[in-house]
């Protein structure tokens, strides 16, 4: 068991570090030492007049992901090598959320395929009533600095014409991705003018160093970033008092299991339409802001790339595309690859790569793996699923397959088999 505090009052932490009842201690807060890094504060108060709903959802989703960072798995485990947290969290509202505790432990395990337990204690009130000028705008969508989020804001702002108006809410940790959503977002105000496109870029991640100094475990998966992501996104669009959209092919949100013991491990459950589905059933039960979609969610990664070459034609869906980034292995700038690299050999690369070639755009990214002076040898090696994808590939989805993934009412099985079907044969454009 691993026993996590997120705290948002320094009191409370400072009490729990003499009580000696958990294992780590998180603390957000902007105005004493933190161990959360980020211009953004626990009251959201940057962003605007947040629902309390809505503002505990980030608060737990902040400690949930700096929690996930903070235990490394075991490797060579099936199961996702699962680990077991228990996290206590300040929140506005812990009798509201208690109520509903049960349905968000499964969530979240469903999410990091972990086993979460997680309660809650009262936070104090808001310290400071200063409030932030809400945003505006007709949609909210969350913009990663992937293809799919790029994809999805050009096809929206498009469709949407000129004098419409659009908030991109991102989020980034490491700071390397910071500028990548900005050279998009000069690319996509470039590609459908005369429209208002606002961004709203949060940085938020937890520290290297706990509050004595000493420094944390680290977990490069992350599997649980998704849901203070769309947290955050979801409070921008309650503060627009919009719609918040989730840009995502829905071939990699069914997460096809890629073989018979690892239950899709080589890929992630972000945009999951059962995952999405009890999110949004859920905070909207507690009173919540959960107005959110996923427009793409039948469409295959490939599919998508057509909308965006059917609105500003090939030649310029190249290079825009092309800037995004879909790779997991973000470490491998620590090699000194050049900026924008990707390793071109794991899951999100090799989806992209066979996008690509089913649209019928050219690949203009940089793929450490198509590299020729050997230097990136030993890391593709070592991050490589292509054998694994071949395989799949191979097999394809069938019946047996789909009955393995949880769908959500109202999901039939026929649609999941013909979309797993169809993605399996854009990959098969790339494996011939």
């Amino acid at each position: 068991m691993n026993r996590f505090l997120v705290a948002v009052a320094e009191s409370t932490a400072s009490q729990a570090a003499e009580d000696d009842r958990f294992d780590e201690i998180l603390l957000w807060t902007l105005d004493a030492p933190s161990t959360f890094m980020g211009a953004v504060d626990p009251y959201l108060k940057q962003i605007g007049n947040i629902n309390p709903v809505n503002l505990d959802l980030a608060r737990v989703a902040a400690g949930v992901l700096a929690a996930d960072r903070s235990v490394p798995r075991r490797w060579g485990g099936s199961d996702w090598n699962a680990r077991t947290f228990e996290i206590t969290v300040q929140v506005a509202e812990p009798e509201r959320w208690s109520a509903a505790v049960d349905d968000l432990n499964a969530l979240i395990s469903f999410l990091s395929g972990d086993h979460w337990t997680i309660q809650f204690i009262q936070a104090p009130e808001c310290p400071d009533a200063a409030l932030a000028v809400p945003q505006t705008g007709q949609r909210a969508l969350l913009f990663s600095g992937g293809a799919d989020s790029a994809a999805g804001a050009l096809v929206s702002a498009i469709d949407m014409g000129p004098g419409s108006s659009q908030t991109l809410v991102s989020h980034y940790g490491p700071s390397f991705l910071a500028p990548l959503q900005r050279r998009l977002l000069g690319n996509l105000r470039t590609l459908a003018p005369n429209r208002t496109i606002q961004h709203v870029q949060v940085h938020l991640n937890r520290g290297s160093q706990r509050l004595d100094g000493t420094r944390f475990h680290d977990e490069p998966s992350t599997r649980s970033r998704s849901l203070l992501f769309i947290a955050l996104g979801l409070a921008v669009a309650d503060s627009m008092g919009t719609q918040l959209w989730i840009a995502e092919n829905g071939f990699a949100s069914l997460n096809p299991p890629l073989g018979a013991d690892r239950r899709g491990s080589l890929s992630t459950r972000t945009t999951h339409p059962w995952y999405l589905f009890h999110l949004q059933e859920l905070i909207t039960r507690l009173g919540g802001h959960a107005d959110l979609t996923n427009p793409f969610r039948d469409l295959t990664k490939g599919e998508m790339f057509r909308e965006v070459s059917a609105r500003i034609g090939p030649d310029a869906a190249a290079p825009f595309l092309s800037e995004s980034n879909s790779c997991a292995h973000t470490h491998a700038r620590f090699l000194k690859a050049p900026a924008g690299s990707s390793c071109g050999v794991c899951f999100g690369c090799l989806v992209r790569r066979a996008a690509f070639i089913a649209a019928d755009i050219a690949d203009q990214t940089h793929y450490l793996c198509l590299d020729t002076t050997g230097r990136y040898d030993t890391f593709i090696a070592g991050v490589s699923i292509v054998e694994q994808m071949r395989d799949f590939v191979a097999r394809g989805v069938t019946p047996t397959s789909v009955m393995a993934m949880s769908l959500p009412d109202g999901y039939s099985a026929s649609a999941a088999l013909d979309l797993g079907q169809r993605g399996v044969e854009e990959l098969k454009g790339l494996f011939r």
